[in-house]
């Protein structure tokens, strides 16, 4: 217990089941606050806890952080490895680093901030439940298969960084894409798209949406939001009925 009431739990050299009861308990305890420090690739951080309870991590988490979450904030100081978010109900998640691939994979309610670059996959599978929209955005750039089989939800790409002469994106960029939409900041070219998707045009709706997005999430690492909305973004959106239909015609 520090003297601020929050709860800290030194994970240097805990296996992931130790880490991850010592978490439990806490929350089962009524605690708000917890602090994990020394962690180092633990698994299964956050996964599964239905509380409001702010959980703060310095280091480097393990695949599976806030995987089937439903309520809790957790904040990385750091980079974040594989599947962040696995099918999240509802909280929030903010890694202040990168990330790696298949974030957000069917992800339901809540919002996953990555400040940097992410991998391969993400937004894979996203849909809503109910009224939920799910929403992930990425302040970097990405890989391939951006938005695979997105089925509900937004995902936003902001494009921030260095110019390192890599586009903002890599291919396959919403291949099997059936519902949801996508945001993204400047310009893509258009042969990096999958079949299944296109640009239509923003609105004055969808304006607003990024606008209060853009700020959200610079505000959670401290950026300008003014420099990252002087650019515009493309809305990309479903525009086959049938995604998989080539896969069962002959």
């Amino acid at each position: 217990m520090t003297a601020r009431g929050v709860f800290a739990i030194d994970a240097a050299g805990l296996h992931y089941r130790e880490l991850n009861r010592r978490v439990r308990e806490a929350v089962a305890a009524g605690r708000k606050d917890v602090l994990l420090t020394g962690v180092n690739g633990q698994y299964y951080i956050g996964d599964g806890i239905r509380a409001e309870v702010n959980i703060t991590v310095e280091g480097v988490p393990g695949n599976d952080l806030g995987a089937f979450m439903d309520g809790p904030t957790i904040v990385v100081r750091s980079n974040a490895q594989d599947n962040v978010g696995n099918t999240m109900n509802r909280g929030k998640i903010v890694v202040h680093g990168r990330a790696g691939d298949v974030l957000g994979y069917g992800m339901r309610g809540g919002k996953l901030f990555v400040k940097g670059d992410v991998g391969y996959r993400v937004g894979i599978h996203m849909k809503g439940y109910r009224d939920q929209v799910p929403v992930l955005v990425v302040g970097g750039k990405a890989g391939d298969f951006f938005g695979e089989y997105m089925a509900g939800g937004v995902l936003v790409l902001l494009g921030l960084g260095p110019d390192d002469g890599r586009p903002p994106v890599g291919d396959y960029l919403g291949t099997g894409m059936h519902g949801g939409v996508m945001y993204i900041r400047g310009s893509v070219d258009p042969t990096v798209f999958g079949k299944e998707v296109g640009v239509v045009e923003i609105t004055p709706a969808d304006s607003q949406f990024l606008h209060e997005c853009v700020r959200e999430f610079c505000a959670e690492f401290s950026i300008d939001p003014g420099e990252v909305l002087t650019r515009e973004f493309i809305k990309i959106v479903p525009v086959s009925l049938r995604p998989y239909g080539n896969l069962y015609a002959y």
